[in-house]
């Protein structure tokens, strides 16, 4: 069968085929398990023209039409590949799909895999709605995520959901006294924070409760990695003078290749998220061994098989997530970090999306 997986975004910034690939390794694993079986062809519109063969994937980079609502040649291109199925990367450019549908073969099967993206609202959300005629299956990590573009309007039904993980992780478990021989962590329980420092991502409730937590639990630690910084004078504010400020410790960017001795540091992943398309960074805390801390959304329902492979509370809910962090120290972190392992390997591992995207086509 030959699969083409498609993205309409036109990404000029990148100017070799080398760095598109760097950049979206965490997806690009899921397109390498469907090589396996499949014939798999991959299109990007970046700032190269050029073809390459990388892990089993023929990627082809292109710069036809860029920012084009009608991308007549890319669409005529894809059809001329002949492909049994398109995945189409992303919600959010719903004519470009109605104008490729119209130019496939009427057995084509389209799937349209969410990437984060919300609902339309407007005269854009009846394009949403015309497309949806031409799709034959969506993608969510959470089914309920998808149930909610159905509720809003935007998609006729639930039959097409289906609930695959939309990324997931090239880190992998490593000995915990090397990992901290790298970040030299310290602390008897090890909490890890990796992500935005934005409203959505919300760290200053994390950081109020974990200061609380650090009255009960003096020992603990938090590390705070981030590659934007768009709340740290509120976060620098809120530690300066606290009497357990010592116990955050404000790490910044790290290089990605580095986050596999951090996520093998920490005993726990926290998260303050409000929403999510599915959770990366506690998707590869995860694959490492990491145990979740996280709000009760949509995706990381999902990610943690409705709690039982971590813990779940009420995003923005600063005494919710405390009473959830003074659990932790009479856990058997062991057994639960053994469970987030396994969870990860059969549900979140890049093999078992291919499986499970295998059987959604299979079914279509």
């Amino acid at each position: 069968m030959r699969y083409v997986s498609l993205n309409y975004n036109y990404s000029p910034d990148f100017t070799t085929s080398q760095s598109w690939l760097d950049r979206v390794k965490a997806y690009n694993g899921i397109l390498t398990s469907l090589a396996r079986q499949h014939e798999v062809i991959s299109i990007k519109q970046i700032g190269y023209n050029g073809v390459c063969l990388h892990e089993g994937v023929e990627h082809h980079f292109t710069d036809f039409e860029k920012k084009t609502w009608f991308p007549v040649r890319l669409n005529k291109f894809i059809s001329d590949l002949q492909p049994d199925i398109v995945v189409v990367q992303g919600l959010h450019k719903p004519l470009q799909v109605v104008l490729l549908r119209l130019l496939l073969n009427k057995k084509v099967k389209i799937i349209a895999h969410h990437h984060a993206e919300r609902p339309f609202t407007g005269i854009k959300k009846y394009a949403q709605r015309l497309a949806d005629k031409f799709i034959n299956a969506y993608l969510f990590a959470s089914r309920d995520m998808g149930l909610d573009w159905v509720k809003r309007g935007n998609l006729a039904s639930a039959q097409k959901i289906h609930e695959v993980m939309e990324v997931s992780s090239v880190f992998y478990p490593v000995d915990k006294n090397v990992a901290l021989s790298k970040t030299n962590a310290s602390g008897n329980l090890v909490f890890l924070w990796v992500g935005r420092l934005n409203e959505n991502k919300d760290p200053l409730t994390v950081l109020k409760a974990f200061l609380r937590y650090i009255d009960h639990e003096p020992s603990a630690r938090l590390y705070m990695i981030y590659h934007t910084d768009e709340l740290l004078p509120q976060i620098n504010h809120l530690l300066s003078g606290h009497r357990n400020k010592n116990s955050v410790k404000l790490i910044g960017r790290v290089p990605n290749s580095e986050l596999l001795y951090w996520y093998n540091s920490a005993d726990f992943i926290l998260s303050g998220s409000h929403y999510e398309g599915s959770g990366t960074a506690v998707c590869e805390a995860m694959s490492c061994g990491c145990i979740p801390v996280i709000t009760d959304i949509f995706s990381f329902r999902m990610i943690t098989d409705n709690g039982q492979c971590g813990f779940l509370y009420e995003p923005g809910n600063e005494d919710a997530l405390l009473a959830v962090l003074l659990n932790t120290p009479q856990l058997n972190r062991q057994q639960k970090r053994a469970k987030c392992l396994e969870y990860f390997r059969s549900n979140l591992s890049f093999d078992a999306i291919a499986r499970r995207i295998d059987q959604i086509v299979a079914s279509l």
